[in-house]
C-alpha cells in the first residue's frame, strides 16, 4: 500500500471500530439497567436493545446509495451526526420508551456501506480487499473492546454515562472523518465490491449459496442478542457477580476464545477441513447456548460463555469470507448489501422477539427457540450439495453451503 493507502485504511479502520463500540457498548448492560426503570418489561428491554438492528437494516442500502450521489463525506459525517443524538436522547432519557426512541435514532446512522464505499474509492484494486479485510477486523475487535469498556464504564453511573460515552465517540469519529480520512476523486468510479447494485438484488435473492449464508448470519446474531438478555441477569443474580465487575468475566473468556479458534482456522485453511470446521461452529453455539441456560455450577456456565464466544468469533470472521468467494464482482456489493441486512435484522429479531419470548413463555422457551434455530442452520450446512469431487479432506471453497 501507499502512503496515502495506509493513511486511509487506518483511519477509516478507526472510525468503524468507534461506530461499532458505541453500538456493542449497550450489549452487555441494557437487560440489568434497564429493569430499574419504572416501566420496563422484558418485552420492551428487548425491543430497545434489538431496535437499533431495524433501522440499520433498513437505511443500509438507501445511505448507500445517497453517498453516490452527494459524497461519502458528507453521509457518514450526517449518520454519526445521527447516531449522536440518539445516543443523547437515550442518555436523558428517564423510561424504556425513551432508550428504545434513542436506539432507533441510532441504528439510523446507518454508515457501514457508506465506509467501505470509502475505502474501495481511497484504494487502489489490487489493494482493496486487504484493505477491506482490515476495516472489517475491527469490528470484532469493537465487539470484544465494547463487551469489557461497557461494565466499566457504566460502573460510574449507569446507562446515561454509556449513552454520553457513545455521542462522544460519534463526535470523535466526526474529527476522525474531517481531519484524518482523505477525500475520493471528485469523480469516482462505481466498485461493485462495496456498494449495492440495483440490477444484481434479484440474482442474489435467488442464489442458493447466498440464501444459506443470509439465513446463518441472522440465526448467528439472533442468538447472540438474545443470549444478552439472560446472560447478565444469570451473571448477577445466579452466580453473584456485580454487574460492575462484569467485564472481569468478559475480559479472559473473549481472550481464552480467540486462542480457542485458532485450531478451528488452521484446521480449515491448511488441513483442507473447512466443511467440517463451520459445522463444529456452529455446533459450539447450539452447546454453549445450552450450556448458558442450564448450567448448575459457574465452571459450566463460564466454559458455555467461552464455547460460544469460540463459536461466534469463528463463524463471524468465516461467514464473509465465504460470501466473498460466492459471488463475482459485479454482484459483491449487493450480495454484502442483503447480508448485512440480514445481520441486523438478526439483532433486531433476536431482541425484540427474545424479549417477548422472555416474558410471556419465560427463559426456556427463548433457549428452545435459540437452540432449534441453530439446530436448523446446522442441517442446512450438513445437507448442502458440495461440489463435484470435493471430500471431507479436501478444501472446499464454498463449505456446506
Amino acid at each position: 500500500m501507499t502512503a496515502q493507502e495506509r493513511r486511509s485504511v487506518g483511519s477509516l479502520a478507526l472510525l468503524y471500530c468507534f461506530r461499532m463500540l458505541g453500538l456493542f457498548m449497550v450489549l452487555p448492560l441494557l437487560a440489568l439497567y434497564a429493569a430499574d426503570l419504572p416501566d420496563a418489561t422484558p418485552a420492551l428491554i428487548g425491543l430497545a436493545l434489538g431496535m437499533y438492528g431495524l433501522t440499520q437494516a433498513m437505511l443500509q442500502l438507501p445511505l448507500g446509495w445517497l453517498s453516490d450521489q452527494i459524497g461519502r463525506k458528507p453521509v457518514i459525517i450526517g449518520g454519526l451526526l445521527v447516531f449522536a443524538i440518539g445516543s443523547v436522547i437515550a442518555a436523558t432519557a428517564d423510561s424504556i420508551g425513551g432508550i428504545i426512541l434513542g436506539r432507533t435514532i441510532q441504528g439510523a446512522g446507518a454508515i457501514a456501506s457508506t465506509v467501505m464505499a470509502l475505502v474501495a474509492d481511497l484504494t487502489r484494486e489490487e489493494q482493496r480487499t486487504k484493505a477491506m479485510a482490515v476495516v472489517g477486523m475491527s469490528i470484532g475487535l469493537s465487539f470484544a473492546v465494547a463487551l469489557v469498556l461497557g461494565p466499566a464504564v457504566a460502573s460510574f453511573g449507569g446507562l446515561p454515562v454509556v449513552f454520553w460515552f457513545t455521542a462522544a465517540l460519534a463526535f470523535t469519529g466526526i474529527a476522525i472523518v474531517v481531519l484524518l480520512v482523505p477525500s475520493p476523486p471528485r469523480i469516482v468510479v462505481e466498485h461493485t465490491e462495496s456498494g449495492a447494485r440495483l440490477g444484481s438484488l434479484r440474482r442474489v435473492l435467488g442464489n442458493s449459496i447466498l440464501l444459506r449464508l443470509n439465513f446463518g448470519v441472522f440465526v448467528l446474531h439472533f442468538i447472540l442478542t438474545a443470549s444478552f438478555l439472560v446472560v447478565p441477569g444469570l451473571l448477577e443474580h445466579t452466580f453473584g457477580v456485580d454487574r460492575e465487575h462484569h467485564w472481569m468475566v468478559y475480559l479472559p473468556v473473549l481472550l481464552l476464545s480467540l486462542a480457542g479458534m485458532v485450531p478451528l482456522m488452521v484446521l480449515a485453511e491448511r488441513g483442507g477441513r473447512l466443511h467440517q470446521m463451520f459445522l463444529l461452529g456452529i455446533a459450539l453455539i447450539f452447546a454453549a447456548t445450552a450450556a448458558l441456560d442450564f448450567a448448575s455450577s459457574s465452571l459450566l456456565f463460564y466454559g458455555g460463555l467461552w464455547l460460544f464466544f469460540v463459536g461466534f468469533n469463528y463463524l463471524e470472521a468465516t461467514l464473509p469470507s465465504l460470501l466473498s468467494k460466492a459471488v463475482s464482482a459485479d454482484g459483491k456489493g449487493t450480495a454484502m448489501g442483503v447480508y448485512s441486512t440480514c445481520q441486523f435484522l438478526g439483532a433486531f429479531a433476536g431482541g425484540a422477539g427474545g424479549g417477548w419470548l422472555l416474558q410471556h413463555l419465560g427463559a426456556y422457551v427463548l433457549t428452545g427457540v435459540c437452540l432449534s434455530l441453530a439446530a436448523a442452520w446446522w442441517l442446512v450446512v450438513l445437507r448442502a450439495p458440495r461440489p463435484a469431487g470435493v471430500n471431507s479432506v479436501t478444501p472446499n471453497p464454498l463449505p456446506g453451503i
